[in-house]
């Protein structure tokens, strides 16, 4: 595969010509639309020969609520080692919660494709929000735990499970030791069934990191815990912060050489958005809140817009601004190039995988360069 930034005055056909290969490969690698506009400064991913290369063996995973449109998922899961359903949570007497929306189609689509079907366990509450009362609740009482152990295991198997994913959040910090342990509860359960538990993990740089996201997350003891680690490398940019890239490969390499001082590579995935965010300017703290958008959405305002896309050389992650009723607007996204960057992280380390936070929008570009620069294991 060769990305291609397009210059001033670039069309569809001419790019096609220039490269000897067909225009209609170019359109479907990049979901254009009709009538085939480009943006200044887009990045495509263009068909232009076999990589003959001897390549990493790589897990890949994606996250999917029960409403994922079929046509995304079935596009996706020839691309996915595992698919992580989101989510099932839990009562504080240990009651398993199934997602609103029911999942077995999913299961049965994931296995089609002989993609793993995971389930994801959250302690969201009722507001969907995430709950340090109720990851309290089980990792400190075993009674409640054993109740959590045996629904997990049942689900897991009358479901058709093939794997339990933990994704906690805001941990209390006096819960770090018992949380570690809880998932090595679990993954002790989950194991007798012949299948494998990974732990999400809050994009630290310290043992000592300050902030509610990261005090109850071990890395060493949940490193231990577990079968496999994500790192949740995205959130830079996000909702109610300031414009800056969601994944900065620059924030994202401290993290992967902060986690490989405590946790093996093997077991290491990174976490990778398959989104973008649009801001209206000015950010107010604590009044802006910016939209989410999926990347090909924000190439379609680029073109509305007539905006030139810039990629900033430090982040490696496109962004550009545009004019829109009085109000000046400012988007970061990732395209080919900034995944390109972050594969190359996967490569230099040698991590297990990527997983990708969420595969709810097709962006049919990075899966192919995915397969093209590695191969996935199924």
């Amino acid at each position: 595969m060769t990305i291609y930034t397009v210059k001033p005055g670039d069309s569809i056909d001419a790019i096609a010509a220039f490269y000897g290969i067909n225009t209609d490969t170019i359109i479907y690698n990049n979901q254009l639309s009709y009538p085939y506009r480009l943006a200044v400064g887009q990045a495509l991913l263009l068909s232009t020969g076999t990589n003959e290369e001897e390549r990493q063996i790589i897990v890949s995973g994606g996250y999917a609520y029960p409403f994922i449109r079929r046509f995304p998922l079935t596009e996706t899961l020839p691309y996915l080692t595992n698919l992580f359903i989101f989510s099932y949570g839990f009562t504080t007497e240990g009651e398993l919660i199934p997602p609103a929306v029911d999942d077995e189609w999913m299961i049965a689509l994931a296995k089609e494709s002989n993609t793993a079907p995971i389930l994801t366990l959250t302690p969201l509450g009722s507001d969907g929000m995430f709950n340090n009362n109720l990851i309290s609740a089980v990792v400190n009482n075993m009674d409640v735990q054993q109740v959590l152990l045996d629904n997990l295991s049942e689900t897991v198997t009358q479901k058709g499970f093939e794997g339990v994913d933990i994704d906690f959040e805001y941990i209390l910090a006096e819960d770090r030791i018992p949380f570690a342990e809880f998932v090595a509860n679990v993954r002790r359960r989950i194991n007798s069934l012949g299948f494998p538990v990974s732990v999400a993990l809050a994009p630290k740089t310290s043992d000592d990191q300050p902030g509610v996201l990261y005090g109850g997350k071990d890395y060493r003891l949940l490193g231990e815990a577990a079968d496999s680690v994500l790192l949740m490398t995205y959130e830079w940019g996000y909702t109610y912060g300031p414009p800056m890239a969601v994944a900065p490969v620059n924030k994202v390499r401290q993290v992967v050489e902060y986690a490989l001082t405590r946790i093996p590579h093997e077991k290491i995935n990174l976490g990778i958005p398959n989104y973008g965010y649009d801001w209206t300017l000015p950010y107010e703290r604590g009044v802006s809140k910016a939209r989410t958008i999926s990347n090909t959405e924000a190439i379609e305002i680029a073109i509305a817009n007539n905006a030139v896309i810039q990629f900033d050389q430090t982040a490696m992650s496109p962004y550009f601004r545009y004019e829109l009723d009085g109000f000046t607007h400012e988007v970061w996204f990732e395209d080919v190039r900034s995944l390109r960057e972050k594969f190359s992280l996967i490569q230099e380390y040698g991590l297990r995988g990527a997983d990708y936070w969420q595969i709810m929008s097709l962006f049919r570009a990075n899966w192919l360069l995915l397969a093209d620069t590695f191969y996935i294991s199924k």
